[in-house]
């Protein structure tokens, strides 16, 4: 007996493959530099997903110096869906969760000046074990379409024997296919390294497992690292540089900035590093309650303007010495980020000489949490670091 939903699914991929080949697989105006929003998983999960949570989130982003702070994209994660699509086959959002469906949320996002993302999964089901969307591909990018969607998260549970390349491929032909601009987040977890064939498909890859609410406990399954804190996944994304840049990025998932586990200080080294990293900036925190130092964390444009870089350019490590690193990345204008990271117990004192890093005496150095000139370059940078926190520095050439 034969499944009709995959035979369809065949014939639409065949007809866009032979009536569409000049088209590339996704938007490449999209995602120029790194996207930035909010996604409800790291906070809200399953239960605490509904309709006046994501509203309430709209208008706290678009009141309180987010959306001014470059913040676009309100995403829904895993959960917002009936446990069953309807008779013609369509996902169909939780009536109890989402009275006034999914569109009419869209509308109310988008009237904020903000967009909509929505969450799928690449596989039979979602991790939720909610409809997945293997085999309804065509239909649920259509559906999303028609919704006003602008960005969708894919996941990869129940893909059993799937390739995630060919996937992901499908998907984001489906998506080609319902010309709607999306950006398409492509999460499996880098298991197949997406990196080395994410840019093709999608805007931006997981290069993890889900991020933990902590500084540095491993996730390990069958004797390897699958994810962790913070600092497991900042190391994950070593020598990952070259793959990212304007159209697709590195993803070490999302921010748990605020979400009351990590110190002040550790918030503040978190956002610098995904900064430095030119990761999505995708904040994971309860955005209606949090407190001003959160906040300004957040929304420091320095900080963001650093990860929204139009040279788009990956940050990397230049220095490791047991508890102190050097984090550098080139900037437009021949601008450099500096992030000084004291990922030990203790404060440290610290002495930078510049000349060691090809770094010549004419820049300008801007103290970035600080909001403060800091000298030149022309002699070495003496500062102290507090205990899991960061010195992040933009050096600017002189004029």
């Amino acid at each position: 007996m034969f499944d009709k939903r995959t035979l369809l699914s065949s014939i639409l991929l065949c007809l866009t493959t032979i009536c569409i080949p000049a088209f590339a697989q996704k938007d490449t105006t999209l995602a120029l530099t790194p996207p930035m929003g909010w996604n409800s998983w790291n906070k809200f999960q399953c239960e605490g997903l509904n309709e006046t949570v994501i509203k309430g989130i709209a208008d706290a982003m678009a009141t309180n110096g987010m959306k001014d702070a470059g913040y676009q994209y309100v995403v829904l994660d895993d959960c917002w869906q009936m446990p069953d699509r309807d008779k013609d086959g369509n996902l169909v959002a939780d009536k109890i969760k989402f009275p006034s469906r999914i569109a009419a949320l869209a509308e109310y996002i988008h009237s904020k000046g903000l967009k909509i993302g929505i969450y799928t999964c690449a596989g039979t089901k979602t991790c939720g074990n909610f409809p997945g969307s293997r085999g309804y591909e065509f239909q649920d990018f259509k559906l999303f379409a028609q919704w006003r969607i602008d960005f969708v998260k894919v996941d990869w549970c129940h893909a059993t024997t799937q390739n995630a390349q060919d996937s992901y491929t499908l998907i984001s032909k489906a998506l080609q296919a319902s010309n709607r601009p999306m950006i398409l987040s492509i999460c499996e977890w880098g298991l197949s390294k997406p990196w080395t064939w994410g840019k093709e498909v999608g805007h931006l890859w997981r290069t993890t497992g889900d991020i933990l609410n902590n500084w540095d406990v491993l996730d390990a399954k069958d004797g390897k690292v699958w994810s962790g804190g913070i600092t497991v996944n900042l190391d994950m994304q070593k020598n990952l540089e070259a793959f990212a840049g304007p159209g697709g990025w590195n993803d070490p998932d999302i921010l748990n900035v605020g979400n009351g586990v990590l110190t002040l200080s550790e918030d503040r080294a978190h956002f610098s590093l995904w900064c430095m990293l030119a990761a999505p900036i995708i904040a994971g925190n309860d955005l209606r309650s949090m407190t001003r130092e959160t906040l300004d964390i957040l929304t420091n444009k320095e900080a963001v303007a650093i990860n929204q870089d139009k040279l788009g350019k990956q940050g990397y490590k230049v220095l490791d010495q047991e508890y102190f690193e050097i984090f550098m990345k080139p900037l437009s204008d021949n601008d450099i980020a500096i992030c000084l990271f004291n990922r030990g117990p203790k404060q440290q004192n610290v002495v930078v000489n510049w000349q060691d890093y090809e770094i010549s005496k004419d820049y300008s150095i801007r103290n970035i949490w600080k909001k403060s000139d800091a000298g030149l370059t022309d002699k070495p940078f003496k500062t102290s670091i507090d205990s899991h926190d960061v010195v992040l520095l933009r050096l600017m050439k002189k004029e």
